[in-house]
């Protein structure tokens, strides 16, 4: 074969490896670029801005769940699980009042729980004088969730401290707008009507592990959304108590 040839065939075999190293690591980039792009959840973020709601309450709330997404524990939930979580919220209150705070962000890293923490907190209140228009609220967000990104699981977070008196029911809605698949979870937030914990549960809470979450007034609001980010985050649904996805009329 001679020096020369001796040569071309190392040449050759050290392509062939640069080939073979080359493919691996594309492939190795396609499943990490694969993992990235995977939702495991699209969550929503309801938050109550109703007329009951005063100003003072309306900061408990807002800086409430600026807090929760904030904890270290509520980062590692979103960051650690397998795929990313993809994150909206919008404030309700009357039949058309439903205003956006942060459309859908990919919550890929803490970079971009930072920002939408700080869009969160730099957003001035949408509304502060109409009614409570829950069933409204809850078509607003599963028209939301239709549009948003392919997920694992679909889940709409509401909180609100009375029950729906303006426009149709939340049952109704159940039963008109796309809910197929989709979680909804209550934050009931306790001293304003009597019966805003039993109404959450029986008209509010929709779909298989849904539950409703309590907080002692607003300045419990913190506490109260941390726990329930936790649970939904994890898929802590084996010990809640399922609801059918179709309600009676």
């Amino acid at each position: 074969m001679g020096e020369h040839g001796k040569h071309r065939s190392l040449v050759e075999q050290m392509r062939r490896w640069r080939c073979l190293l080359g493919s691996m690591m594309f492939a190795g980039l396609a499943q990490m670029a694969q993992a990235q792009d995977h939702c495991r959840l699209a969550l929503v973020l309801a938050l109550d801005v109703s007329s009951s709601v005063d100003a003072g309450e309306y900061v408990l709330q807002r800086d409430g769940l600026a807090a929760a997404l904030n904890d270290p524990m509520i980062r590692s939930a979103i960051l650690d699980g397998d795929g990313h979580v993809a994150l909206a919220i919008y404030e309700w209150s009357g039949r058309r009042q439903n205003a956006m705070v942060s459309d859908w962000t990919a919550l890929r890293n803490n970079h971009a729980i930072d920002e939408a923490i700080q869009t969160l907190r730099s957003s001035p209140r949408s509304h502060t004088r109409f009614p409570t228009a829950m069933g409204y609220a809850l078509g607003f967000g599963a028209t939301l969730l239709s549009r948003g990104p392919q997920c694992d699981r679909r889940v709409i977070d509401l909180s609100g401290d009375g029950e729906n008196n303006d426009g149709f029911s939340p049952r109704l809605a159940y039963q008109n707008f796309p809910f197929t698949n989709v979680t909804v979870n209550g934050l009931a937030v306790l001293g304003g009507s009597e019966d805003v914990l039993e109404y959450f549960q029986r008209e509010v809470r929709f779909g298989f592990g849904a539950f409703v979450e309590t907080s002692e007034g607003y300045k419990g609001y913190r506490e109260a959304m941390t726990r329930k980010l936790f649970r939904e985050l994890t898929d802590m649904s084996l010990s809640a108590r399922p609801v059918d996805h179709q309600r009676p009329g």
